[in-house]
């Protein structure tokens, strides 16, 4: 059945999704020009995502207080802004000639302090503009865009490249930011932001809210070591596989999109059917079951191989790994905001994000220190073991969330 949930919510979808897709035209953008410009080894590569990804994360924890007090709107406006000024200065600084891997350093680390508060206000706003039973289908809207984004984008961006260098995917990226922020200034409802009397004055022990929520909640605690741990184990072998694929077996930059933008329809696929299999077997099993099956496809990567088999193999194991995450991120996304009380939502999100992302850039530089002893293709057979065991974190049931008094405050 379909599920109308307003206009507003069309105008936030809509910059969510103009902004996923071009995230993912740019996909493999910096590991690409890192490689084929710059020169950059696998180490440099893996560094690249990890420093960018760590400091972005430190820079991001006072922002969870501070979002969690403002108005949510401008906030996303504001971050999408600064997103885009970040990429455009990368095709501005390669047509001057002055492109280096400083520059792209400083980039990451910008665009993501940006996303991380971006994420944080946007489902902060998400959780009041769309009502709690409603949420899993906006939710899966989300994801669903996510992942058709993902199948369209790669490939695309691998045709630009090859069409007009590989710096106009980044160009293509700050653009649908500044499309974003246009998007999210045409809704019209209202705002929300937590009381103002706390804002008054920032304190070191407020930065630590979320996270004392988070470790507090059983389930979420589950749910946000669950979730750090394959995110940071999944994404660490992406600059991995993009100097397997680019660098020792010479894929064509077409194929390397091909690569990711195929599987990604699984997670479209998914993410229609999450809520439907919750209807029918509960949101639990659901949950279990995806969330076991996704922890076993990535070690299948342990056997790419140079050539078309190993670009087959490839494309079959993200496939029915982006199929199971399809289903569970819906449903773990939205049992995140069922159990976090509106006055602490930008916080709780912007200290998992920032937490995510610390680990990411942990288990990058590990796997990028482990790829240069021993060989890419050995890393990412040891990440596909490792993300074996984090199925046992996961909760192993979901209580009924108490109910959250309405005490944040609604700006008109």
């Amino acid at each position: 059945m379909h599920v109308r949930l307003g206009r507003d919510f069309g105008w936030l979808w809509s910059a969510y999704a103009v902004s996923t897709y071009g995230t993912w035209i740019a996909f493999g953008a910096f590991p690409l020009i890192a490689v084929r410009v710059l020169d950059s080894s696998a180490f440099a590569v893996s560094l690249l995502a990890a420093v960018g990804l760590a400091v972005a994360a430190i820079v991001a924890f006072p922002l969870g207080p501070w979002v969690e007090h403002r108005a949510k709107r401008p906030v996303m406006i504001a971050m999408d802004l600064v997103r885009c000024a970040a990429m455009a200065s990368v095709p501005v600084a390669y047509a001057l000639g002055l492109l280096s891997y400083g520059q792209l350093l400083v980039v990451a680390v910008i665009s993501g302090t940006a996303s991380i508060a971006f994420v944080a206000a946007s489902g902060a706003y998400l959780k009041h503009l769309v009502g709690g039973d409603h949420l899993l289908v906006a939710n899966g809207r989300f994801e669903g865009t996510n992942w058709a984004a993902t199948a369209a984008g790669p490939p695309l961006g691998g045709v630009f490249i090859g069409l007009l260098g590989p710096v106009v995917t980044v160009l293509a990226d700050a653009l649908s930011y500044l499309l974003s922020a246009l998007a999210v200034l045409r809704i019209r409802g209202g705002d929300v932001a937590s009381p103002r009397d706390r804002a008054t004055r920032l304190r070191p022990v407020d930065l630590l809210h979320g996270w004392r929520f988070i470790l507090g909640d059983r389930v979420l605690r589950g749910l946000f070591l669950n979730s750090i741990l394959v995110g940071g184990l999944i994404m660490a072998t992406a600059p991995l596989l993009s100097v397997l694929l680019l660098g020792q077996y010479h894929v064509p930059a077409w194929h390397y999109g091909l690569a990711f933008g195929i599987p990604a329809l699984g997670g479209l696929l998914g993410a229609r059917l999450s809520a439907r299999l919750v209807a029918h077997h509960g949101r639990h099993r659901v949950m279990l079951v995806s969330g076991w099956l996704r922890s076993l496809f990535p070690l299948g990567l342990a056997v790419v191989r140079p050539g078309i088999p190993g670009l087959i193999t490839v494309i079959v194991v993200e496939g029915l790994l982006i199929t199971c995450m399809g289903i569970f991120n819906p449903i773990y996304a939205t049992e995140r905001l069922h159990r976090t009380p509106a006055d602490h939502t930008a916080q709780v999100l912007s200290t998992w994000s920032a937490i995510g992302k610390l680990v990411q850039a942990a288990l990058m530089v590990i796997g990028g220190v482990l790829a240069t002893l021993t060989s890419p293709l050995t890393a990412i057979t040891v990440s596909g073991v490792l993300l074996l065991a984090t199925p046992l974190l996961l909760p192993r049931r979901l209580p009924v969330p108490v109910p959250e008094p309405a005490d944040d405050v609604r700006v008109a």
